[in-house]
């Protein structure tokens, strides 16, 4: 960390503000020498992040295995309603939950703990208690399914700790707006987990397309291949009665959803294909997929959406579906569509792609069809390719004019010590994720929406209300 003032022995400063706290105001602080606060080679303790992390599912235990990797980062207190889970079945493998967590926590601070720089990492199963008691969490990521992302995060916010709070950002459209709102308000440092925001490929397909590499972009068609095996193909919930496995806090793990009988069926795996849960295949992918469109062309709200899907039902997300969403003229930038294709549904093959050449990224990815030409890049943000391979050739590519990224949760770290915001902060993520949502609306109402998005309302379809905001249960409060 740099200091720009000279060293005052009478000045004094906590470490919630030298981290950045509720007001991310750092304004001075006291040198002191490392040798005092740590081992050579190690971080102060004025200077290390302490964080918590709420959902230690697969995604969980990517997200602190990714922490590891940053020396003035540690986590110091875990928080999941379930022991542990076999998830070898899944692209994540071995095991996840509190127990493997917390293992392999300890394990990496064995050294530090020895040294008396580690404390012991504490372990929860509600996090509301887990916030009251550990008062010295600088900051919080959130990893839990989608349903719960929105309670957990505005319950770290208003404890005044910064978050990562894992994409979507929220369950629903309202949810985002009220979390981007009170991040803002309690000026906390905030990330969302699509991480592709963070590398080269968006920031050169954004560089581009403002350069004017394929002249104005009237449409945009973006796809993912996932979703299609989501709830087993299950369009009702399951009749026979399963025992809550051990370990597994049922009630806590459906929080504000109304109350159901546990069946494997919902988790600890597939309830991302359920309403009450999960987002569907778009509302899991298109936070990483459609990011380039929204950052390259300043995509405010839609003036409509519309879907269409494979079978309909009250319960679980569609196996495939498409939908629209149709944005007025921005700046000095034309109206564009822009289209999703989930559950391997894919645009129609480009004139410009050579014979026997394929969209690039396969499975997921995204097509800009501008005046002037067309651009496709691989999901997550992947690296950008004018087609066909001759147009991309003679193309003279722009000076790199936006900040390079130093890394996903490295930006957000540094973030929460008081540097500038990180690039995917609720501020950008949020309405990103509202207009995203905004699609699972039009598919469970079955309508063309007419979107009012500054008063969040579906000027033609009343009864989109209760998927815009749903109701809370069984005590729960945002």
């Amino acid at each position: 960390m740099k200091s720009h003032n000279k060293i005052d022995r009478s000045s004094r400063i906590s470490r919630r503000d030298f981290i950045g706290g509720a007001t991310g105001a750092a304004a001075a602080f006291t040198v002191v020498p490392r040798y005092v606060l740590g081992r050579a080679g190690h971080t102060p303790p004025s200077e290390m992040v302490n964080i918590a992390v709420i959902g230690t599912g697969g995604q969980g235990i990517h997200n602190i295995k990714a922490l590891f990797g940053h020396a003035d980062a540690q986590v110091i207190a875990i928080c999941d309603v379930n022991e542990e889970s076999d998830y070898s079945r899944f692209y994540y493998g071995g095991t996840a939950g509190s127990k493997p967590a917390l293992q392999l926590i300890e394990r990496r601070y064995a050294d530090r703990k020895a040294a008396g720089e580690y404390k012991g990492c504490a372990s929860y199963v509600d996090f509301r208690k887990m916030l009251e008691k550990e008062k010295a969490i600088d900051a919080v990521l959130v990893a839990t399914p989608d349903h719960m992302h929105a309670v957990a995060t505005m319950a770290a916010i208003k404890n005044g700790k910064h978050v990562y709070c894992e994409k979507p950002l929220t369950h629903s459209v309202y949810e985002a707006r009220r979390i981007a709102e009170a991040a803002r308000e309690a000026k906390v440092a905030t990330q969302m987990g699509n991480h592709g925001h963070s590398g080269e490929g968006i920031r050169l397909t954004v560089e581009w397309i403002r350069d004017g590499a394929i002249g104005d972009v009237r449409e945009v068609h973006s796809w993912s291949h996932t979703g299609d095996g989501w709830a087993d193909g299950r369009t009702a919930r399951p009749k026979e009665r399963q025992p809550v496995p051990s370990g597994l806090d049922w009630d806590l793990w459906l929080g504000p959803a109304k109350h159901r009988p546990y069946h494997i069926a919902y988790a600890p795996y597939n309830w991302r294909g359920w309403w009450d849960f999960g987002t569907g295949a778009h509302g899991d992918m298109a936070c990483h997929n459609l990011d380039p469109a929204f950052w390259a062309l300043d995509l405010g709200h839609p003036v409509s959406v519309e879907a269409s899907s494979s079978r309909i039902n009250s319960e679980t997300t569609p196996l495939a579906s498409i939908l629209h969403w149709q944005f007025a003229a921005r700046k000095n930038m034309p109206p564009v569509k822009v289209t999703w294709y989930g559950g391997g549904l894919m645009p129609p093959r480009p004139d410009e792609l050579e014979p026997g050449r394929q969209l690039t990224g396969g499975g997921n990815g995204i097509l800009f069809i501008g005046d002037k030409g067309k651009i496709m890049c691989p999901g997550w943000g992947g690296n950008p390719r004018i087609i066909p391979e001759t147009k991309m050739k003679a193309y003279k590519t722009p000076a790199k004019t936006l900040p390079r990224s130093n890394g996903h949760h490295r930006d957000w770290i540094d973030a929460c010590k008081g540097g500038k915001p990180a690039s995917s902060n609720f501020d950008y993520a949020g309405p990103m994720t509202e207009v995203i949502l905004l699609g699972n609306v039009a598919l469970r109402t079955g309508k063309k929406l007419s979107w009012d998005g500054a008063n969040m309302k579906a000027t033609n379809a009343p009864e989109a209300d209760k998927y815009i905001r749903p109701e809370y249960h069984n005590g729960w409060t945002l």
